[in-house]
């Protein structure tokens, strides 16, 4: 899983805090900071952050109830 982002980005903070609440292992992109990391989220056709990939499963911002469905965690 990896979490692109950049700072001062507020939703994805709260990505970053969903992530480490639920104990789930991330690589953490910094857009703004790698080069590549950018170009890896032009590839994924996304010119937003967070940029969330699970697999082969693309997230672009953050919605919670989603990111659980990626992760396979049953949500009530």
């Amino acid at each position: 899983m990896v979490l692109y982002s950049q700072p001062g980005c507020p939703p994805c903070s709260a990505a970053k805090r969903f992530l480490s609440a639920r104990g789930v292992e991330f690589e953490y992109k910094d857009v703004q900071a790698d080069p590549a990391a950018l170009q890896e989220l032009a590839a994924l056709k996304s010119r937003s952050t967070p940029t969330i990939l699970v697999g082969e499963e693309v997230m672009i911002g953050f919605d919670p109830e989603r990111l659980d469905q990626m992760l396979g965690v049953e949500t009530v």
